[in-house]
């Protein structure tokens, strides 16, 4: 038995219209990694989720060799390495570099759009909170109306008025989901993937919004169908493309039409996590910033985003010379590199039991 057979099958304990679910499925059957799913029930296994990995949150990961994993990013960071081929993550430093950056812009900033549309309108919240109380609620004992009404209140408090969005910015934050698809389209018009003709580490971290968010959610599917196409054809192609299609088949250098992106990632993105990084240095709970001319009013201090502002400066910092330079000119052309060193360092104050995605004795909210 090799190192690869002691860690399989994976099991992964998860829901099949989580965010974070999605985009590692997405990983695991690119790559052709084998995998046994567990749909999480909420008072069966959530402690076990806790004891195990010292939070409650999906996906979660057991190697066949017992050991727990969390953290979608990390987890995916790791299985790479342990499973290098067929790769998805550019050996080239600066293709490394700014798709490491996309995937985390594509995992954060994402996120919110991703989490409007869904909770914030009747219609998705109605179809997701009864969804929830069939599947991760449905052993508890109480009827299935109260079980999703108690659900559209959790979330909605969370993750879109509790995360800043308002009647006020409500067109704005949708206006990112519109943008991103148009960015996608147009580049989906050159090429099958984002970083040629093979997908890569950049296509996963977009999947964790374009799959089991915007192209399942009633409302932002079908403006993805009517609007983007191109987009939709993608998400399935991606599902259904396997290891035989990850050859790593890439553009050489970084795309210019990457650029829309790292713009967004100057103006709105990195400014966001700064803000966020200040008030969590200031011990706050809440913070209220404008990120691109958009003001978000008491949005809830994500250590978590904290960490990943940590994770981007300490990627360039890994870059050898000569590619830190040429990176450096394109983050300053594309208006990134002040926003990038921003504020001071901090520390997320989030102490991991073993090295990630191993467990963490928090929860990074």
């Amino acid at each position: 038995m090799n190192a690869q057979d002691a860690l399989l099958p994976l099991t992964v304990y998860g829901s099949n219209i989580s965010y974070f679910t999605g985009k590692l499925e997405m990983y695991l059957r690119t790559k052709g990694i084998p995998y046994r799913f567990i749909t999480l029930n909420g008072r069966r296994h959530m402690p076990l989720l806790q004891r195990e990995t010292g939070v409650t949150q999906i996906p979660a990961v057991v190697l066949a060799d017992g050991r727990w994993m969390t953290d979608t990013t990390p987890m995916i960071a790791w299985l790479e390495q342990q499973f290098p081929f067929p790769p998805l993550l550019p050996d080239d430093p600066e293709q490394r570099f700014f798709s490491l950056l996309l995937e985390d812009y594509a995992d954060e900033w994402l996120w919110r759009p991703a989490m409007h549309f869904r909770w914030y309108g009747d219609e998705g919240a109605m179809h997701l909170s009864r969804h929830i109380a069939h599947e991760i609620m449905f052993d508890v004992p109480l009827p299935v109306w109260l079980r999703s009404a108690f659900f559209r209140r959790r979330q909605r408090s969370g993750f879109t008025v509790g995360d800043g969005v308002s009647a006020a910015n409500r067109l704005q934050v949708e206006a990112i989901y519109h943008n991103n698809l148009r960015w996608l389209s147009h580049v989906l018009e050159r090429r099958p993937f984002l970083l040629g003709n093979s997908p890569s580490i950049v296509d996963v971290g977009f999947m964790g919004s374009m799959f089991r968010h915007f192209s399942q959610d009633p409302e932002p599917a079908e403006i993805m169908r009517r609007q983007a196409p191109a987009v939709w054809e993608w998400v399935a192609r991606l599902w259904n493309c396997g290891p035989a299609a990850a050859q790593a088949d890439w553009l050489e250098g970084v795309p210019e039409d990457w650029a829309p992106w790292l713009e967004d990632v100057g103006s709105t993105y990195l400014p966001y996590l700064n803000a966020n990084a200040e008030a969590a240095r200031a011990g706050k709970k809440r913070f209220t910033t404008n990120a691109g001319g958009v003001r978000y009013v008491n949005a809830r201090v994500s250590r978590y985003r904290v960490w990943c502002l940590q994770q981007l400066r300490a990627h360039f910092n890994t870059l050898p010379p000569q590619s830190a330079t040429r990176v450096q000119q394109r983050l300053r052309r594309q208006g990134c590199w002040e926003p990038l060193w921003q504020c001071e360092p901090l520390d997320c104050k989030v102490n991991r039991v073993t090295t990630p995605p191993f467990g963490t004795d928090t929860m990074m909210l």
